[in-house]
């Protein structure tokens, strides 16, 4: 590992740290010795890196600090590149406008010994999921952060109609489907709903509550294999 990556690395451990992390501890996670880590501290601190402690007593970083958006290692720009290119295979336009826009940005902030691995030639397939018409895909990830209850007309693979009041909790993205998980109040459990099954969708103003997450853990905690269909 480069230095400067090692150094980058201890900065971003201690922001994202709970209490103050030891050398050895810093040392463990970068697989260095602790005498390189009491170095890279130094080094750090003779830059005006705002971080406070002492060798055996641990060190955290003061709230406030922020990185440069400059600092990506090779491997960090082709996995945005890649990932944002992966994100046109989805059927919501204003996520791969906001992926086009990010490929812009970086572009633009990176030094130019980066700048080629951004515009390197990376092929993704399309993907094959059927667009959804009676659905907005922007609203359904408004609905999930808002945790707002939406109500819907859903025709199953057996193509019988049903009108439901769900909970969306995630979009579960693959290349040939869309999900929104949800809890459907109809069927009083989780459900899976196909995005392009959903005929018609309304935003309500009525929010649902998930208390510290509980009802997403428990959604994450189910069989992640993609069902054909949901009832």
């Amino acid at each position: 590992m480069r230095r400067a990556d090692r150094l980058f690395d201890i900065i971003q451990s201690l922001r994202t740290a709970k209490k103050p992390m030891t050398a050895a501890a810093l040392a463990e996670e970068l697989e260095v010795t602790v005498r390189t880590v009491y170095r890279d501290v130094a080094t750090l601190q003779a830059r005006r890196v705002p971080i406070e402690g002492a060798p055996g007593l641990g060190y955290v970083l003061r709230r406030g600090f922020d990185l440069p958006p400059l600092m990506f290692t090779v491997d960090e720009v082709e996995a945005v590149t890649v990932g944002a290119r992966l994100v046109q295979r989805l059927r919501d336009p204003e996520l791969q406008a906001a992926a086009r826009r990010v490929l812009d940005k970086v572009a633009v902030v990176l030094p130019e010994s980066l700048r080629s691995h951004a515009d390197r030639p990376v092929y993704v397939s399309p993907g094959v999921a059927a667009e959804p018409h009676g659905v907005n895909a922007a609203e359904l990830r408004s609905a999930i952060r808002d945790r707002r209850k939406l109500r819907i007309a859903y025709l199953d693979e057996k193509r019988q109609r049903t009108r439901r009041t769900i909970w969306p909790l995630a979009m579960a993205y693959y290349v040939d489907v869309t999900l929104v998980g949800a809890w459907c109040e109809l069927r009083k459990d989780f459900r899976n709903f196909r995005v392009e099954r959903i005929e018609r969708s309304r935003l309500l103003a009525q929010r649902f509550q998930d208390p510290q997450g509980r009802l997403l853990a428990q959604w994450l905690a189910l069989p992640k294999e993609r069902p054909t269909s949901t009832v």
